[in-house]
């Protein structure tokens, strides 16, 4: 015998439970709820259910069990629930939640999204994986690993010092080059197989907003979405007056294929990207000089951080710089002649030198990619290329309104170019859309550069929080510690190095952390986490760690902050991102 549940809620009615089979129609009835009836399934996965489909909106829900779902009696059920009265049909969409940009920040915010029961497809126009997959974070870290392995055989003195010889080292450039290549495509096809084994649609071609809810991908397919996130990364920006010919004059781009390792390639900006080329470049044998054009190298790390890692990365180096520079002009190599680079002052814009170099390498950052993709449609004006967004990564209408179910995130929207930032932020998006009020504490988003040894980061500089602290009228602290105090450190002869907390010595809260060392990249979290948690130095420096590791750096970093006793002084607003 075949039966069916029905069960229909109003807030302003009773719960009625019909119970129909071929001979009868059995209701029950029971108390209006005193809340909103929760129809959750408890530990339990929507496959185990059998659940074909999930769809929601801000009047109504509805739960559909396929018909392998199966309950003692073998019944096969539909269930619906109802909070309208007027019995009209909740609008359709093709998915629950559609995403412009296949890189990091997509594919996390698709994972989560199915985990949280929503239909999603991801729109790509290029290939999965984006910017950091195929031309970043994980070919540059391919080729750093190989100039980190050159640079422990070209250390004599060092390998001495352990008992090692080891005879002249060489490399493959090609070899090179496809090591870095086929992890671009391992990582890329792990990306690819996760979103189609968890059922997120991947669909092929450049997303364009035609209106709300309703994107077009390619020529003339158009999907309609219940909510829409805009992904789409970046580009490397390309200042006036440098021409970009992909051989001698290249972006970070055509640097991952390694398609030639110069004598000689000046570096155009002095940031993560240009400090990376750097350390692969020259443990490769290139000379190496940087052009910057503010009054120091490193100007985004914290000032002391940036004269040490200045010591140990570049000055015993094949490395030289120009500062408080512009390259106003650039030209390829042709004919013979060498790349050309003329530099003015920054400040007075006088003719300053003409460089002569065999390749040039523009790293001076990177370009939203948001050209084209409809935002005039919705009324959204760009600026300087970036998607405006409130803290929920929201969009913002020209006339300053919320523009309903658009969201964007990542390196579109410029509050913080990180792929794993972008991912945090996709993550976000998915817990509002699916019920969860929550805002991302970008403090609490670690950076790092792998450059020999590493530079780590998170939080706020000591320059940042003394303009804070001077602001909202609190005091800071600064504690520090040596990696020659690590015995982990000095077992593997890497004893260059600092840990630096800044804190509120009156509440200990941790305000900013940063690291020179060896992996400092890994020991960071520990300190994100706790910003992120909101945990503060008294209660952090209780934890165990073990030893001997790296480890202990951060736990004798918090240990040797000085926090007031007995004070419970509130903990201070984060600075808007």
């Amino acid at each position: 015998m075949q039966s069916s549940l029905s069960i229909s809620v109003s807030p302003h009615t009773s719960l009625t439970v019909q119970r129909s089979n071929r001979n009868a129609l059995e209701p029950l009835a029971f108390a209006p709820p005193s809340k909103p009836l929760n129809l959750r399934f408890c530990g339990l996965t929507r496959e185990a259910l059998g659940l074909s489909s999930l769809r929601r909106n801000s009047d109504s829900f509805r739960f559909r069990l396929s018909s392998s779902a199966r309950v003692r009696r073998a019944d096969k059920f539909f269930v619906s629930a109802s909070l309208s009265d007027n019995g009209s049909p909740p609008k359709t969409f093709d998915y629950d939640l559609l995403i412009v940009g296949a890189g990091v920040g997509g594919h996390g915010a698709a994972l989560h999204a199915v985990e949280k029961g929503l239909k999603t497809a991801i729109i790509e126009g290029d290939v999965v994986g984006g910017t950091c997959v195929n031309r970043g974070c994980v070919p540059s870290k391919a080729l750093l690993a190989v100039s980190g392995r050159m640079r422990e055989l070209q250390n004599d003195h060092h390998l001495k010092a352990l008992g090692l010889q080891v005879s002249a080292a060489g490399y493959d450039r090609q070899g090179v080059a496809d090591h870095a290549n086929n992890l671009a495509s391992k990582i890329r096809n792990n990306l690819t197989n996760s979103m189609k084994a968890l059922g997120v649609d991947i669909l092929t071609g450049f997303g364009t907003i035609l209106g709300p809810q309703k994107v077009k991908v390619g020529s003339d397919k158009v999907v309609t979405a219940k909510d829409i996130i805009i992904a789409t990364g970046s580009i490397p920006f390309v200042p006036k007056g440098i021409e970009v010919d992909g051989k001698t004059v290249i972006t970070s781009d055509h640097a991952l294929k390694l398609e030639s390792v110069p004598d000689w390639i000046a570096i155009v900006g002095s940031g993560y990207i240009g400090l990376e080329f750097s350390d692969v470049y020259t443990a490769l044998g290139s000379e190496v000089t940087f052009i910057e054009a503010l009054d120091q190298l490193m100007p985004g790390f914290d000032p002391e951080i940036g004269k040490l890692a200045q010591r140990v990365l570049i000055n015993p180096r094949k490395i030289d710089y120009h500062t408080g520079v512009f390259a106003t002009k650039i030209t390829p190599a042709k004919d013979g002649k060498p790349v050309t680079i003329e530099l003015i002052d920054a400040k007075t814009k006088e003719p300053k030198d003409t460089l002569e170099v065999d390749a040039a390498l523009i790293a001076t950052g990177r370009a939203p990619f948001t050209h084209g993709l409809g935002l005039e449609n919705i009324n959204v004006a760009t600026q300087r290329g970036f998607v405006p967004v409130d803290e929920r990564m929201r969009v913002i209408d020209s006339n300053g309104n919320l523009v309903p179910h658009l969201y964007c995130i990542g390196d579109a929207n410029g509050k913080m170019m990180l792929a794993h930032a972008a991912s945090a932020q996709g993550i976000s998006v998915v817990e509002q859309v699916t019920g969860r009020d929550h805002v991302l504490n970008h403090l609490s988003i670690p950076a790092a550069c792998f450059t020999h040894p590493e530079i780590s980061m998170v939080g706020l500089t000591e320059p940042q929080a003394r303009e804070k602290a001077e602001k909202e009228g609190f005091e800071i602290s600064i504690a520090k510690t040596s990696f020659k105090a690590n015995t982990k450190a000095l077992a593997e002869n890497e004893g260059e190095g600092l840990a630096k907390l800044i804190y509120r010595p009156d509440n200990g809260e941790i305000l900013g952390v940063h690291i020179f060392g060896l992996h400092a990249a890994d020991l960071i979290h520990e300190a994100s986490n706790a910003i992120a948690l909101g945990t503060r130095i008294q209660d952090i420096k209780l934890a165990v760690h073990a030893h001997p590791t790296l480890s202990e750096v951060l736990d004798e970093l918090f240990k040797s902050a000085k926090v007031k006793a007995h004070v419970s002084a509130p903990v201070s607003e984060p600075i808007a991102v």
